[in-house]
């Protein structure tokens, strides 16, 4: 199912996704595990960016994260 996009700002039909990764508080912000996981959808023309917020990016991921710190 295709989905439209109309940014909110400047009625733009463009857009780009991504993903952004950040740490919580307390342990995970000491030892600087990203577990909180949102994805962005950003205006192609104006650069407007929403955040959704995701499930965490699983216990793999917080392993790695660990390793690459």
């Amino acid at each position: 199912m295709q989905q439209s996009y109309r940014c909110n700002k400047c009625d733009n039909s463009e857009y780009r996704t991504g993903e952004l990764r950040t740490t919580g508080s307390g342990l995970t912000r000491f030892l600087n595990i990203q577990n909180q996981k949102y994805a962005t959808v950003s205006c192609a023309d104006c650069g407007y960016t929403e955040i959704y917020r995701q499930d965490g990016g699983g216990k793999l991921g917080n392993i790695l994260d660990i390793f690459t710190n």
